[in-house]
């Protein structure tokens, strides 16, 4: 059984998300769902996978959001010649003071956008996965602290293959979701095109909250209520994925916590303490279709809406 409750805090948290995910909106027009998902998977203290066509916006996103929450922002372009050096910073040597100084690399960004991330090699590749699960990089056998929040979105481009490696499973676990922008409506074409027609809106672009609000966001969100069945639910969805007759890898238990972390934040956005099953179900397919890997050309996302209608959602009551 569930009590539904909205404090002041909790409240607050859903008001001051929604005029962040509103201020998006004046740079990424029409493509609300999109947003909703990536600024849910900051709450969740997670990373974003995007996988689009190039120009729909991608990279508009990452900083119009660095900009409103006041974070810093950097971008890597991925390439084959791109070392993991020039990814994490390395020691240099300071003759002022005789000694050797850390020059950081863009990774130590609150936001970093890693653009076409499947064009550079695995080696290179690797360089993230640390950062990804600690929030830290090593860099001569010291660790060093990412600043807080620490949040990465990284682009693949779905429809070129020359000259790409995949991304091992391992990394493709440690991204919580996996999200589409689209092409926009010829409505929305219209008004992002009229809006440029002078400056792009992100050069106007308001800051909204701030770092530290931020933080408080995720510490709220992790105080959300989740009924054990719900948990279970998630387990379940992922334990599917393992057994499907057309699944060659499943998801790993990594995406069952990540699913119920997201539904956590999902409901703060909400203005909701507790996570209802609808919230649960919603979010399945981003947080698991980029984790299965097919037997055959069936797309991992209809072996999920197939594990989707024959699993039992659990009914809560109020």
């Amino acid at each position: 059984m569930i009590q539904a409750t909205r404090t002041p805090e909790i409240e607050r948290v859903a008001r001051e998300v929604e005029e962040l995910v509103v201020n998006l909106e004046r740079v990424i027009i029409g493509k609300r769902p999109a947003v909703d998902l990536a600024v849910s998977a900051l709450l969740a203290g997670g990373h974003v996978l995007v996988q689009d066509v190039p120009g729909v916006g991608k990279t508009m996103l990452a900083r119009a959001l660095a900009r409103s929450i006041g974070g810093s922002y950097k971008r890597i372009q991925a390439t084959p010649d791109l070392l993991p050096g020039d990814i994490t910073g390395g020691m240099v040597y300071d003759a002022g003071r005789g000694a050797l100084r850390l020059v950081p690399g863009p990774i130590f960004a609150n936001v970093v956008l890693a653009d076409e991330l499947n064009r550079t090699t695995p080696r290179t590749q690797s360089a993230f996965l640390e950062a990804m699960d600690e929030g830290q990089v090593s860099i001569e056998g010291i660790a060093y602290p990412l600043p807080k929040p620490f949040y990465l979105i990284a682009t693949l481009n779905p429809t070129e293959h020359h000259g790409t490696y995949p991304l091992p499973e391992g990394q493709l676990d440690r991204f919580l979701i996996s999200a589409s922008l689209g092409y926009p409506t010829v409505e929305h074409e219209v008004e992002v095109v009229a809006r440029q027609q002078q400056a792009h809106p992100i050069d106007s672009l308001q800051v909204v909250t701030e770092l530290s609000r931020v933080l408080d966001w995720q510490v709220q969100a992790r105080r959300v209520h989740v009924d054990r069945s719900l948990v279970a639910y998630a387990v379940q969805l992922a334990v599917a994925t393992r057994t499907h007759s057309e699944a060659a890898l499943g998801a790993s238990p990594r995406a069952s916590l990540g699913m119920v972390r997201l539904a956590q934040a999902w409901a703060v956005c909400r203005g909701r303490d507790f996570v209802l099953p609808d919230d649960m179900k919603l979010l399945a397919p981003a947080v698991l279709t980029h984790r299965i890997i097919p037997r055959s050309r069936i797309p991992a996302n209809v072996i999920i809406d197939e594990i989707l209608n024959r699993t039992a959602v659990p009914v809560l009551t109020a």
